[in-house]
């Protein structure tokens, strides 16, 4: 680990809170990836000039965040960031790129199939009408696996390759053929994975998921794409704003 960790002595926030504010915002950042080594404890405390519990209690903090974890015989190791996302029309490629997350895509499916009830309801079609299905694995920094995306459009929308989808978010693909998106409807709930999602996410069967279901209306009032998406519930937040009345 080669970082550098500013401690300010003369301000009031605790010195352990110091650090483990820094060690955060590293592993948000990318700069200490998942299966980073932080090192011995005792060389951390000399080279920072701090004491030991210090360091421990700084590190003690972000286990408890699940950011890190002790292995014996192996040391402080990162685990993953927790990426959290404001609730609004945007895209999860955008989300984490902002994040500096360096999100990356795999393509599982794209085929045009007949549309369930509940896509049909959504994007106000006829029950078995054409739709394009696109069924994706969002990943972070090119490895480590966030939310499956299984999206459902309007054939006569926009073309898609996979080349395009690999490479960018599908709402700036929308936007880049002309659709302006202008509101969404959404839900969300969890429940437990199953088998099959589990093992591509790389979480263990029962794992808790995030759901969420979407459908986003361009500005014309048209339902142009209709989303039912898995998150891990150990990698992901979903944050929202109050306002309260007066």
């Amino acid at each position: 680990m080669d970082l550098a960790f500013r401690i300010d002595r003369s301000s009031p926030v605790p010195l352990y809170f110091q650090l483990s504010q820094q060690l955060e915002a590293a592993i948000e950042r990318g700069e200490l990836l998942p299966g980073t080594l932080l090192g011995n404890e005792i060389e951390l405390a000399g080279r920072l000039g701090l004491s030991r519990p210090t360091v421990r209690q700084a590190i003690q903090v972000l286990v408890d965040k699940g950011l890190l974890v002790r292995r014996r015989g192996v040391g402080t190791q990162v685990v993953h960031s927790q990426i959290r996302r404001p609730l609004e029309l945007s895209s999860l490629y955008d989300d984490l790129e902002t994040a500096g997350q360096r999100p990356a895509t795999r393509v599982l499916a794209i085929e045009d199939t007949e549309a369930p009830a509940e896509v049909a309801a959504a994007l106000g079609i006829a029950e078995g009408a054409p739709v394009r299905r696109v069924e994706r694995l969002r990943l972070t920094h090119g490895a480590d696996p966030i939310a499956r995306l299984r999206n459902y459009l309007p054939l006569d929308l926009m073309p898609l390759t996979k080349d395009e989808l690999e490479a960018t978010g599908l709402y700036r693909l929308m936007r880049g053929a002309g659709t302006t998106l202008h509101s969404a409807r959404q839900s969300i709930g969890a429940r437990a994975a199953t088998a099959a999602e589990a093992a591509i996410l790389e979480e263990e069967p029962g794992a808790p998921l995030l759901t969420m279901q979407r459908t986003a209306f361009d500005d014309t009032g048209r339902a142009v794409e209709y989303g039912a998406h898995l998150y891990r519930a150990s990698r992901y937040t979903f944050e929202l704003q109050l306002l309260i009345r007066p």
